[in-house]
């Protein structure tokens, strides 16, 4: 009986918890979201010195193995590494809607507008 109880408490509080699982979270504040920015440039600049060093490593590994191999072939050029640099975040600047290309230029007026309707589309009384 006692395990019953104990499905039955679970359930309920599984259900009682449930709407607090699909709340809606507020939207981020500007300061959140360039701080997220800035980690996201920085965890992507962390790849790149990740995959310099393995390159480094990588090559020192070949450079070995072609000087104690007996039968080794000339060595291949390799495309080399590339150094990412030290870490550098520069935030984006927002451009005003005018600079920002965002909407149609206006175009030339070749005649003035008219106010006249054409007689097909003149409502009939």
């Amino acid at each position: 009986m006692t395990i019953r109880m104990h499905h039955f408490l679970l359930a309920a509080l599984v259900a009682g918890a449930s709407p607090m699982a699909l709340a809606k979270l507020p939207a981020p504040t500007p300061e959140a979201q360039a701080k997220a920015a800035e980690a996201a440039a920085k965890a992507a600049w962390g790849g790149k010195v990740d995959a310099f060093k393995l390159c480094q490593s990588q090559d020192k590994v070949a450079a070995h193995y072609r000087r104690t191999a007996a039968d080794t072939k000339p060595a291949t050029p390799t495309s080399g590494c590339n150094d990412p640099g030290p870490f550098a975040y520069t935030p984006p600047q927002d451009k005003p809607l005018e600079s920002s290309g965002a909407h149609s230029p206006a175009g030339t007026a070749t005649s003035p507008p008219s106010i006249v309707m054409p007689a097909a589309s003149m409502p009939k009384p």
